[in-house]
């Protein structure tokens, strides 16, 4: 029997549920712990897609991207079965530019980002586009269980664990004939270590659409709940915020 990755499993199971409703009333049980229309998790894998395409963003343009915050992305990928959305990340401090960015392109900010806000739509037509190739997610499955392997000699960052997650990517997402054009620097797109770190964020940031999907999400609803998910991300900035003060 063919052994699969936790999340990537949920996502089979979005694809049988492809037709179901969204609406407030109708709560779909994805996972016993995995309800459909949690305003709250919705919030928490948006956060995160927006963290993600941040660091694409910071790589493109500068070469470097915070280390810690490489790593939730990375361990995302490998978090099996997690208990709650914030787990998936480490907490809700592993989330905190991810929040600032959401706030801040929800509200027009003139600190909002239009590269930000183009990967984030793309990431999320490409976990469309996956849900809808069932042979690719268990290409993706089996090859994450390997992956996984190497966490018993090398660190979560390790270049040798990356370039293993950037191959995952470009041998399977990237192959649709939508791709998600990174714009940058070339002196810093061209080399290995950075393709591989860019296409690892957008690996993880489709993994947390396929969460945002578990939690209900979808553009329409986006659209029309703009303004509770500003909301939400808000009152989540400020719970990190008092956690930080103890």
């Amino acid at each position: 029997m063919m052994v699969t990755t936790a999340w990537v499993e949920q996502l089979f199971k979005i694809v049988a549920k492809t037709h179901y409703k969204t609406s407030y009333n109708d709560k779909i049980n994805v996972e016993e712990t995995f309800l459909a229309n949690d305003l709250n998790g919705q919030t928490i894998a948006l956060a995160a897609m927006f963290q993600f395409a941040a660091g694409v963003e910071q790589l493109a343009k500068t070469g470097h991207v915070k280390s810690e915050e490489f790593e939730v992305a990375v361990n995302s990928l490998f978090n099996q079965n997690p208990s709650d959305a914030l787990n998936v990340y480490g907490g809700l401090e592993s989330l905190e530019t991810g929040l600032s960015f959401l706030i801040a392109n929800l509200s027009r900010s003139p600190k909002r980002s239009s590269d930000c806000i183009r990967y984030v739509m793309g990431i999320l037509h490409l976990q469309k586009q996956l849900s809808k190739h069932q042979s690719m997610l268990e290409v993706i499955a089996n090859r994450l269980d390997k992956s996984r392997l190497q966490l018993d000699h090398f660190t979560p960052t390790h270049e040798n664990v990356v370039a293993g997650l950037a191959d995952i990517y470009a041998d399977t997402i990237s192959t649709f004939s939508f791709r998600i054009q990174v714009m940058g620097e070339y002196q810093f797109l061209q080399q290995t270590r950075i393709a591989n770190q860019i296409r690892t964020l957008l690996f993880a940031g489709v993994r947390s659409a396929v969460l945002w999907r578990q939690f209900g999400g979808n553009r329409l609803k986006a659209i029309y709940q703009r303004t509770s998910i500003l909301a939400m991300a808000q009152s989540l900035q400020k719970e990190l915020q008092q956690q930080q003060l103890h």
